[in-house]
C-alpha cells in the first residue's frame, strides 16, 4: 500500500520551533537574526563572460539582501472563470489543492520562506473565504510573532471621483489603486515591489530573485521558465539580448512568429544540452519592480494600462532595464479545471514532480487540530490521503482525498480530487438522516466515481456511478448538482448526488 497522509505546517507551529524568526537564514526584525551564507550558481555556457553577466553569484551582505526592503503584492481579485464551478462561491487563490491547502498557501508559504513579511493580498470577487482563511492562517497579531511584519487585504473599493468607481480592470489597475499604499510611513524602507499571482503552483526563493535583480541593476525582472517546442505557442514567450536584458514580447506564436522567439537559454545558466531542447522562455506572471519605477509607471507613464503582462512591461521595455531571470523548476499555472485536476493528481505520483513535504521550506496553511484519519480494511495506492478522514473497506486508487472526507464501504474512487468537508456530522447526525431517506456527507456504500472533483460538504449517495462514460466535454448540470468541465466531473459544493444516480 502506498499511503501518504499529509499533515501541513501551520504558521503557528514554525513561529514556535524558530522557522518564522531564521526563514531561510534571511534576517528579520525582532527576532534572532542568522549570519546569511553564500550562495553560488554555476552556469555552463559558451560565453563565460556573457554568462557572468546573467547568471549572477551572490554574496549575500545585509545591504543587498535584506528582505525587509521587500513588498510582495500577491494579485488575487480576478473572477476565475476558467476554474468554475470550483470559483462559483470562492475566490480563485482560496481554491483548495493537495488535500489539505489552499492555492494562496503558495505563495504565502514561499514569502515566509524567503523571509519576506510584509505582504499585501489584493482581492475582489468571492473573497469572504480567501479573508477568512488568511486571518486565521497568518495573522501575526495572535501572538505568533513576525517582527515588523504584516499581511494585509486590500479589497476593491469605489472611491470618490470617476476613476474610483470601478472594480480592478487588470493587474496593473488593481495595483495602482492602491499605488498610496507605498507612500505610507511603513513603506519608506521599501526598495523593491515583488507582483506575484495567488494560483500558481511552485516553490521559489524569492530573495534569489530580487537578488539577481538588484546587482543587475534592473528596473524590472521577469521570472520566467525555459519551454520546448511543444508548449511554447501556450505562453506569452520573451526575446533577450546577450546580456539577459527583455527586448521583446510575443503572445502565443505560431509558425515563424514562434520561430523568431527562439533564444539561447545558456545566457539564463541553462546547460547547453537541455537549452538545445527548450530555447524559449515564457513570462511566469512573477515581476520585482523598483519601487519609484513602479509608481512612475503607473501614475504617470502610463496612468490607463491595465495589465502588467500585456501593456505595460512591454511598453517600459523600450525605455527601461527589463531584466529576464531564469526559473528552471517545477511549475504549474492552475488557471483552469484541467490544470488544477491534472496537478493534484500528480501529487500522488511516483515520484511527484512537485511536493509539499519539505522539512527545510514547508507549505503553511491554518492549524485545523484535526485527528489522525482513521482507514479500515480499506485498500489505498498511489494516493493522499488528508487528515481527519474516515475510510471504510473501501478502494482508492490515484487519487486526493481532503480533509474531514468520508468514504463509505465497497466504494471505488479513481482519479478523483475530493476536496473534503468543512465540518463533521456526528453518528447521530448521520443516522437520523440515513433513517429519512436523506444523504449525510460525504460517499455513501457500493459507489464507484472516477476522472471527477468532488467540492466541499459533496452528498454523495448510495450506488452512485460517476464515469461520464458517454465522454461528455462540457454540460451545466447544475438542478443534478455537477457540472462537466473538459471532459471532467465536477460535483458541486453542497450538492446532493441522489442513491442510484448514473452520470
Amino acid at each position: 500500500m502506498d499511503l501518504r497522509v499529509a499533515a501541513p505546517a501551520s504558521v503557528a507551529a514554525a513561529a514556535r520551533r524558530g522557522a518564522l524568526g531564521c526563514a531561510r537564514v534571511r534576517p528579520l526584525q525582532g527576532r534572532r537574526q542568522c549570519r546569511p551564507s553564500v550562495r553560488v550558481s554555476v552556469a555552463t555556457t559558451e560565453s563565460a563572460a556573457a554568462a557572468a553577466a546573467v547568471a549572477v553569484s551572490v554574496d549575500e551582505d545585509a545591504e543587498t539582501t535584506n528582505p525587509r526592503t521587500v513588498v510582495a503584492v500577491i494579485l488575487g481579485g480576478g473572477a476565475g472563470t476558467r476554474l468554475f464551478p470550483l470559483t462559483k462561491r470562492r475566490a480563485k487563490p482560496a481554491v483548495p489543492i493537495g488535500g489539505a491547502y489552499r492555492l494562496i498557501d503558495v505563495p504565502m508559504s514561499n514569502c515566509i520562506n524567503s523571509g519576506i513579511n510584509k505582504v499585501y493580498v489584493l482581492t475582489q470577487f468571492n473573497s469572504a473565504s480567501l479573508n477568512r482563511h488568511l486571518s486565521r492562517a497568518y495573522n501575526f497579531s495572535n501572538g505568533v510573532g513576525f517582527g515588523d511584519g504584516f499581511v494585509e487585504v486590500l479589497a476593491a473599493t469605489q472611491r470618490p471621483g470617476s476613476e474610483g468607481k470601478r472594480w480592478f480592470q487588470g493587474t496593473a489597475d488593481a495595483v495602482r489603486q492602491f499605488a498610496w499604499l507605498f507612500d505610507d510611513a511603513k513603506s519608506k524602507d521599501i526598495e523593491d515591489v515583488l507582483i506575484l499571482s495567488g494560483d500558481h503552483l511552485y516553490r521559489m526563493d524569492y530573495m534569489d530573485f530580487v537578488q539577481s535583480h538588484r546587482q543587475r541593476d534592473a528596473g524590472i525582472s521577469i521570472c520566467c521558465l525555459p519551454i520546448d517546442d511543444s508548449r511554447a505557442s501556450d505562453f506569452g514567450l520573451m526575446k533577450i539580448d546577450d546580456t539577459g536584458r527583455v527586448i521583446s514580447f510575443s503572445e502565443k506564436p505560431r509558425g515563424a512568429d514562434l520561430k523568431a522567439m527562439q533564444v539561447d537559454t545558456t545566457l539564463l545558466g541553462l546547460p547547453k544540452e537541455e537549452a538545445e531542447k527548450k530555447p524559449y522562455i515564457a513570462s511566469m506572471g512573477v515581476y520585482i519592480f523598483k519601487k519609484e519605477i513602479l509608481l512612475n509607471l503607473l501614475r504617470w507613464r502610463f496612468p490607463t494600462a491595465n495589465d502588467f503582462g500585456s501593456e505595460i512591461i512591454p511598453a517600459a521595455a523600450r525605455e527601461i532595464n527589463v531584466k529576464a531571470y531564469l526559473f528552471n523548476d517545477y511549475w504549474e499555472d492552475i488557471g483552469t479545471i484541467k490544470s488544477f485536476f491534472e496537478a493534484n493528481l500528480a501529487l500522488a505520483e511516483q515520484p511527484s514532480k512537485f511536493s509539499f513535504y519539505d522539512a527545510s521550506k514547508p507549505m503553511y496553511t491554518s492549524r485545523r487540530n484535526l485527528p489522525p484519519s482513521m482507514i479500515s480494511g480499506s485498500k489505498i495506492t498511489d494516493s493522499i490521503i488528508s487528515h481527519g478522514c474516515f475510510l471504510d473497506k473501501c478502494r482508492v486508487e490515484h487519487s486526493v482525498v481532503g480533509i474531514r472526507s468520508r468514504i463509505g464501504s465497497n466504494v471505488h474512487l479513481k482519479d478523483t480530487v475530493m476536496l473534503g468537508a468543512d465540518f463533521y456530522e456526528t453518528d447521530a447526525e448521520r443516522g437520523d438522516q440515513l433513517a429519512e431517506g436523506k444523504v449525510p456527507i460525504g460517499i455513501g456504500e457500493n459507489t464507484s466515481i472516477q476522472n471527477c472533483i468532488i467540492d466541499k460538504n459533496a452528498r454523495i449517495g448510495k450506488n452512485v456511478t460517476i464515469a461520464n462514460a458517454e465522454g461528455v466535454q462540457e454540460s451545466d448540470r447544475t438542478s443534478e448538482g455537477f457540472h462537466i468541465r473538459s471532459g471532467i466531473t465536477v460535483v458541486l459544493k453542497n450538492s446532493v448526488i441522489a442513491d442510484g444516480l448514473v452520470i
